[in-house]
C-alpha cells in the first residue's frame, strides 16, 4: 500500500535498511543504541532491521561496550564475507581487475598489459573475462556470490536502455562501443550478475568521496590525471559525481592537435602524452620502447636529478610549461564550479606528486577569481593507483545499498535483453 507521499511499507523498509547498512558501514562497529539517533529510526525500527539484516547474513557482532549501569551493549559490522565486488579500470598501460570483499578488502588481483594492441576493443573485453575469470579462481569465490562488476573506462559512457551501456571513446578510437554487450556475450558470468560501466574519473572520484581525501567535502572535483585528463564534479545535486571532458577545454586556439581531433585542448599540452611527446620535439631523449608511466619517470629523473646533478633544461621547462597549463585548467573548474576541493589522481598526478603541486597551485591560483580561489584547497588524492579499480568496485557496492542490502533482480524471462540487440546492431552484414 502506498503512503501519501507515494512511499510503499516495501520502499520504507529499503530505505531503513539502507541507513542502518551504510551507518554501519562508514561509522561501525556500532550498538543498537548508538544507531537510532545517527539513522533517525526508533529504538523499535533499529531492532527490527538489525533482526532482518543480521538473518540475511549482512551483519555480525564485533564484540561489546559497557553501558551506563546496565547489560553491556553489543556491537554490529557490516559482515565482509556477506558480498564481494569486482572492479576494473581500464587504463593507459594496463587494464587493472581486483576482487574485493564487501568491506573493500583485496582478495585478489590480475593486471594485463596494454601493448602494440592498444585499445583493440576485443583485446580489452578479453582481458576483462579473463581477469574476471582468474580472480574469482584465486579467491575460491563463485561466480554467483558477486554483487557486480564495476569497470571504469575512458570516454563517454552512454546508459541506453534499448542497447545496454554504450562508450564513446573518441581518443581511443571506440565509437559508440557496445561494451556491456561485447562483456556479456560469452561472459564467465551468469546473466544475473549486472555489470557497471562508467567513466573512470568519475570512478576515481566515486573512491576519493568516500574513502580518501575528499570525504566530508559537499563540493570537490577529482581530476584524474594519467595519459590524458579528466575529471569528476561532485556537488549535493550530483553526490554520485558526474564525469567531465575537462581534458576537451580549448586553452590555445589554433594550438596542437589532441589526440581527439581537435586543435588547443588542455589534454594537448597536460596530459602525460604530449608531456613526453614535447619532450622530445624539443630535444629532450625519452626513452625509446618503453611505456609512458616509464619514460614519465625517467623525464621526472632527468629534470630533478638525485644527488643533486645538473638537471635536463628541456625536460624541467616542458614540466614548468605543463604545471602552469595544469594550474590554469584548474582555474576553470574554480570558476566554474567554485568547488571546496580539487584532488589530484591517476598514475601521472601520482608520479608527479608533491614536487609539482606547488607550481600547480601557484598557477591556479593566479588564474582563477580571487573569491573562489581562497576558498579552495588542492592536494592529491590519498587512495593511490588503486583509486579507480576501488571506485569501480564502489559503483555495485552503492547499488547493494540502495536496494537495501539485496540483490539485483533477476532478469525476467521473456524478450532478449537489449545488450543482445546491442550485439545484432553491432555484427557485420
Amino acid at each position: 500500500m502506498a503512503g501519501r507521499n507515494g512511499r510503499t511499507v516495501r520502499d520504507l523498509r529499503r530505505a531503513n535498511r539502507t541507513a542502518v547498512l551504510q551507518r554501519l558501514y562508514f561509522d561501525g562497529p556500532l550498538s543498537r543504541f548508538e544507531l537510532g539517533p545517527v539513522t533517525g529510526l526508533s529504538s523499535g525500527s533499529v531492532s527490527n532491521v538489525v533482526a532482518d539484516l543480521v538473518a540475511d547474513g549482512l551483519l555480525e557482532e564485533a564484540g561489546s561496550v559497557d553501558s551506563d549501569g546496565g547489560r553491556p551493549r553489543t556491537l554490529l559490522r557490516v559482515a565482509p564475507g556477506s558480498g564481494h565486488m569486482i572492479g576494473v579500470d581500464v587504463g593507459e598501460t594496463r587494464v587493472r581487475i581486483e576482487l574485493f570483499d564487501l568491506t573493500l578488502t583485496e582478495l585478489a588481483r590480475t593486471e594485463r598489459p596494454l601493448t602494440h594492441q592498444g585499445y583493440d576493443v576485443e583485446v580489452i573485453v578479453g582481458h576483462i573475462r579473463d581477469g574476471i575469470t582468474e580472480v574469482l579462481a584465486t579467491a575460491e569465490i563463485a561466480p554467483e556470490q558477486l554483487l557486480g562488476v564495476g569497470i571504469g573506462v575512458p570516454g563517454i559512457v552512454e546508459h541506453a536502455p534499448d542497447r545496454g551501456t554504450v562508450v564513446h571513446g573518441q581518443t581511443i578510437g571506440w565509437d559508440a562501443v557496445p561494451l556491456e554487450a561485447l562483456l556479456r556475450d560469452g561472459s564467465p558470468l551468469p546473466d544475473t550478475v549486472p555489470y557497471f560501466i562508467d567513466n573512470g574519473a568519475k570512478t576515481l572520484g566515486q573512491a576519493e568521496m568516500w574513502f580518501g581525501a575528499g570525504r566530508g567535502a559537499r563540493n570537490a572535483v577529482v581530476v584524474l590525471f594519467g595519459s590524458g585528463v579528466g575529471a569528476c564534479l561532485v556537488t549535493p545535486e550530483a553526490e554520485h559525481g558526474r564525469a567531465v571532458e575537462w581534458g576537451h577545454l580549448t586553452v590555445r586556439v589554433r594550438g596542437r592537435r589532441c589526440r581527439c581531433g581537435a586543435l588547443g585542448c588542455l589534454e594537448a599540452y597536460a596530459g602525460a602524452e604530449s608531456l613526453l611527446e614535447r619532450w622530445g620535439e624539443q630535444g629532450g631523449r625519452p626513452p625509446a620502447d618503453t611505456d609512458e608511466e616509464t619514460a614519465l619517470a625517467a623525464m621526472l629523473a632527468a629534470a630533478y636529478p638525485a644527488g643533486g646533478g645538473a638537471a635536463d633544461p628541456v625536460a624541467l621547462a616542458v614540466l614548468e610549461e605543463t604545471a602552469e597549463y595544469l594550474g590554469a585548467g584548474l582555474s576553470d573548474l574554480i570558476n566554474l564550479f567554485q568547488p571546496e576541493r580539487i584532488l589530484i589522481g591517476g598514475w601521472a598526478g601520482l608520479q608527479l606528486g608533491a614536487r609539482f603541486l606547488p607550481a600547480v597551485r601557484r598557477h591556479a591560483v593566479s588564474y582563477a577569481l580571487r573569491h573562489p580561489a581562497e576558498r579552495v584547497t588542492i592536494d592529491l588524492g590519498r587512495l593511490g593507483p588503486d583509486a579507480v579499480t576501488v571506485g569501480a568496485a564502489i559503483l555495485p557496492l552503492a547499488d547493494f545499498f540502495a536496494r537495501g542490502g539485496r540483490r539485483a533482480e533477476p532478469v525476467p524471462e521473456g524478450p532478449a535483453p537489449a545488450w543482445r540487440a546491442a550485439l545484432r546492431e553491432r555484427a557485420p552484414q
